[in-house]
This record gives structure tokens, sequence and C-alpha cells, in this order.
């Protein structure tokens, strides 16, 4: 298609869509039907015009539209009215876009930012009308994804040449500048942007640059991040279930609060570039939508100033806006690409090469995506608990306010306290005693009495005393304790008890007073 000039090319597409999606509207609304997906519509249109076609200046070339009833129920699926779609189409002069891929396909925008078209390979358009039955099932139960949205597959015969084109979702605004822009697939072998890439105003990186730049990822709030993996996760088993591989994630990255140099730029740009000043007409398109809930209505999360794109931050707490959309979703694990795999997986490593089997590329994908591109922000919250409530510091604090009116009597009951303590020993039949007669509970004491035991030593003051013991004639073994009698507290911790020691969180455990 590169000996039909573009200015024909962008005319013959204009007019066919044109003539193709008026002549729609007289077919009355309907279910979709199987033979839908599999329907080829054809018109000729001559350059003096017929009964049927409007004159034109381009030469005469034949317009075929794939399944146009289940591509209408697509856009109406997105909320697109007729007059809308060929409105945004033809209304003005189609806008021609650089390709930073390897592929010659050519790509073109309408002047509102809504759609993208495309030109695809004959196994490509082959592929994609096999795909719309699946792909049909799957936008009926998730309309909010991050695959492409396709509005319309056609071609364009001229001079005996075939130009296959399908009409997409702008994923990208050009009414946002990207400051970075990349093509991540997962994969490392050859995967950074060549030189001539690196030469363009507004050039694509791609996984190698990416980990380069950004090494530390993007941050995403905890709701937002679970949402987008979430979406990517059911994508790409989506893609795998229909043994789709080497497809991409194109992101785009919006700096906000850049340098005032930056900014009056980028301010420059809008107004040269940007006309899309209406509300947005195709419903879940941006990348907001995309990975909300059906909960979440479009107006909370679609402003004039973010245009739908998704709020993040760098390790440097740097404010971002995210665009992204997962796009080259028509490229099959045919036996052409089974046959590159393992050619490449002689010469190089195999797990590195962009093409690989879809379960493979799948689960690759989404490793890369969850744990080297996009990052979840963890806060930090210290809640009270039950626990917490009766640690050893709620313990102390509790005693000195118990002990505080007797604070008079310190002095006297030093020694009375030392020699309660001891005699705590040789009370077997209460306390050690329970051991050898599993038929009896202990009866521990409340935390008023046990405070009330101990409650003889001033706040500045402290003890220490080591005691040993001998195995008495109940069986228990002597023990040494070791104890610190410090702000009010006395702690009594035999070998048992310290076994029992609860160290739940590694915080808290339980003291015998």
């Amino acid at each position: 298609y590169f000996q039909t000039t573009s200015t024909a090319l962008k005319g013959a597409i204009q007019l066919g869509i044109g003539y193709a999606v008026g002549n729609l509207t007289s077919k009355p609304d309907r279910d979709v039907l199987m033979q839908d997906f599999y329907v080829v519509e054809s018109v000729f249109l001559p350059s003096e015009g017929s009964n049927l076609t409007p004159a034109h200046h381009y030469p005469d070339f034949r317009f075929k539209n794939y399944a146009p009833l289940a591509f209408r129920y697509f856009r109406e699926l997105f909320g697109i009215k007729p007059d809308d779609y060929l409105y945004s189409i033809c209304n003005e002069p189609l806008i021609e876009l650089s390709n930073p891929g390897a592929s010659s396909s050519l790509f073109y925008l309408t002047s509102d930012d809504e759609f993208i078209i495309k030109t695809v390979q004959h196994k490509e358009a082959e592929f994609l009308q096999k795909l719309l039955p699946g792909y049909y099932m799957n936008l009926n139960q998730n309309p909010r994804t991050l695959l492409p949205k396709f509005y319309g597959l056609y071609c364009v015969q001229a001079g005996g040449i075939n130009i296959r084109i399908v009409v997409m979702n702008n994923v990208l605004p050009r009414s946002v500048k990207m400051h970075y822009k990349y093509d991540l697939k997962g994969s490392t072998y050859k995967r950074r942007a060549s030189r001539k890439e690196r030469e363009k105003s507004f050039p694509t990186y791609k996984d190698l640059d990416f980990l380069q730049d950004m090494h530390e990822g993007l941050y995403f709030e905890a709701e937002t991040y679970n949402a987008l993996m979430k979406t990517v996760q059911r994508d790409c088993r989506v893609l795998e279930s229909f043994k789709i591989m080497d497809y991409s994630l194109l992101l785009g990255v919006h700096i906000l609060d850049p340098s005032p140099k930056e900014r009056d730029g980028e301010n420059a740009q809008v107004a040269v570039d940007g006309k899309r000043h209406g509300a947005q007409r195709v419903l879940y398109s941006t990348a907001m939508e995309s990975i909300q809930g059906e909960g979440k209505s479009a107006e909370a999360v679609t402003t004039d100033d973010t245009m739908g794109g998704i709020p993040a931050k760098t390790h440097k707490d740097e404010k971002l806006l995210i665009f992204l959309g997962i796009i080259d979703i028509l490229q099959s694990y045919r036996l052409i690409k089974k046959l590159e795999h393992s050619w490449k997986a002689l010469v190089y490593d195999g797990d590195s090469v962009s093409v690989h089997r879809p379960s493979f590329y799948a689960d690759r994908f989404l490793k890369f995506m969850s744990t080297r591109v996009f990052k979840k922000i963890h806060i930090f919250r210290c809640s009270p608990s039950k626990k917490a409530r009766n640690s050893i510091p709620a313990l102390k604090s509790s005693s000195h306010e118990i002990i505080s009116p007797q604070s008079e009597e310190q002095t006297d009951e030093k020694k009375d306290c030392l020699s309660g303590s001891r005699s705590l020993v040789s009370l077997d039949g209460q306390v050690f005693g329970s051991f050898s007669r599993p038929d009896l509970v202990p009866n521990h004491q409340s935390l008023f009495e046990a405070s009330s035991l101990v409650t003889t030593i001033s706040s500045s003051s402290s003890l220490y005393a080591s005691e040993c013991y001998a195995m008495d004639n109940t069986g228990v073994p002597g023990y040494s304790s070791t104890f610190t009698l410090e702000d009010s507290a006395i702690c009594l911790m035999s070998e048992q008890s310290t076994m029992e020691m609860d160290r739940d969180d590694g915080s808290v455990f339980d003291v015998y007073l």
C-alpha cells in the first residue's frame, strides 16, 4: 500500500467508512447471530459516482466492511452513536502518526483524539475476524478492559492492492503531553530503543530503557494497584485462552507540575494540537475507567485536567499521570512464530526473547508488570489492640495508678514484699502443685491483687535478687529465678511459665505477677 499516496488513502478511508456506516443505519436493530461475524459487505466507489455512491476526486476503489452488525454492537456497547462516529472520522482530515514498532503499519488519528486507524496485514485481519465471537463474549462479561476496543474492520482495494484497516480506541491523548512513552513486553532480549527512535522528538522507549530510567517502578495507592493488577491479570488470561502472544503494554507517563519552561511548551502544544474540547463520547476508553469496578462512575474519575489518567508517584514522591493499554494483540502463536522462537532459543536465552508460547508469555508479562513496573504504596498504621493494652508498659502504668495512694507506706513494706515473694515457691499446692495434679486448676491472682502484693517499690528504686531452689518432693525441678523490681512491679518467671510465653507478633507476652 505504499504505492498509494497518503492523501488518496485517507480520503478513501473516510469515504468508505462514511458510506458503510450510513448504509447500516437503514438496517433494523437485532441480536447478533453467529453468522454475523463472518459477513463481508462490498461496494464499488467510482470517481464519477453512481446511484448509490458519491463522486470523488480519488482513483476508483472498492471498499469492504467486515462483520458490520457485530461491530455496530461493539460501538453501541461503548456508547458510540453513529453520528458521532462519522463526525470523528469524516469531518476533518486524518492525522498521520509515526510508527515506532518494527512493523510497516500506518497509523492515523482522528482530529478529536478519539480513534486510531491502523493498517494490518492479511493474517492479522483474518485472525481478528476469527477472534470476534470470543471477543464478543469477553466484552459482554467485562467491558472494562485494557485490551484494544475494536470499532470496525475494513478493506480498501485500489489498483489491485488490498489495504486492510482496523479502527480502535486511542490510548494516549494528544491534549496531555507524554514526558515518557514506553512499549513494554516483559522480555529483555533487544528490548532497547534504537538510536533512530531516540532521535525523535517523542521517542517510544522499551523494557530495558524503563528499568534504567525508572528502576524503582511506579507507585500507586493500594486500591488503585489492586484494581490495575486485577485487570491486567484478567486480560492476560483472556489472551492466553485465545493463544495470543507478543502483545505489549503501551505506557504513557505525564509528570504533574513540571518546570515552568516545560509547562509553557506544553500549553503551546495543547493550543496547537488539542481540539478535544467537548465531553468524552466513548465509554470505558480512558485508563482510569478501564480498571474501575462497576461501582464507580466515569464522571467521578475523568476530568478535563487528568483526561482519565491514573494518578501515581515515583520513589522520589514525584506526582504522575499514567495512561496505558494493551496493544498488538493480533499475533497468534502460528507456525512462523514457533519457528522464530526455536531459532532464537538456540542462539540466545529462550526465556528472554519476546516470542514465546502464550502461557509462558502471559506469566512473564504479568510478573514483570506486578514486580518491576507497578508497585503498591504501603501505609503503616499503629492501631491499638487488646494485647497491646495488656502489654508490659500497660501493666506498669496500671500498677503506678494503683500504688500511688499508698506511696507513704513504701519504705515499711519493702522487706515484707521480699519475704512474700520468697513464700510463693512454698505454695506448691496452689502454684507448682498444679503440675503434678492435672485435675486441679491453679487459682491465679487478679491484676489488682497481684499489684497490691507488690505495691511497695518506689518508681526510682530497683532491686536485683537471685535465689536458687532445689527440687522438692512434688517432682518440680529446681530452677534459678533472676528478677528485677523496677517501677513498682515484681516479675517471677519459672521455666514452665517461660515456655508458655505468648510471643504473638513478637512484641507481647504474658507475665505472672
